[in-house]
């Protein structure tokens, strides 16, 4: 096989221009933004698609915000857990 040739110059071609086509398809299925050969994007994107992607920002911000809250419950019932009777009762007593 001669490396050299038209042909092999050719289907080196021919693979990376299916290999582009082949990678749009996949991004515009998916939901990406498309991108034209220069790295430009030629397709803005489902505006619906942003919106979700901002509710789904501000509900993980909510639901981070709640788990730390829930971890620092968890970290006061496991101490109290853990403690000995006797300090737990002089806990209580010096808050009445």
């Amino acid at each position: 096989m001669n490396w050299g040739g038209p042909g092999f110059v050719l289907a080196i071609i021919a693979m990376s221009t299916i290999g582009w086509v082949i990678n749009n398809w996949i991004r515009a299925k998916h939901g990406y933004p498309v991108e034209n050969e220069w790295k430009g994007v030629s397709h803005k994107g489902d505006p619906a698609a942003d919106r979700k992607i901002e509710l789904l920002s501000t509900e993980n911000a909510r639901l981070t915000g709640q788990i730390s809250r829930l971890e620092e419950r968890i970290a006061v019932l496991e101490r109290i857990a853990t403690d000995p009777a006797e300090r737990t009762a002089r806990a209580i007593d010096a808050l009445r």
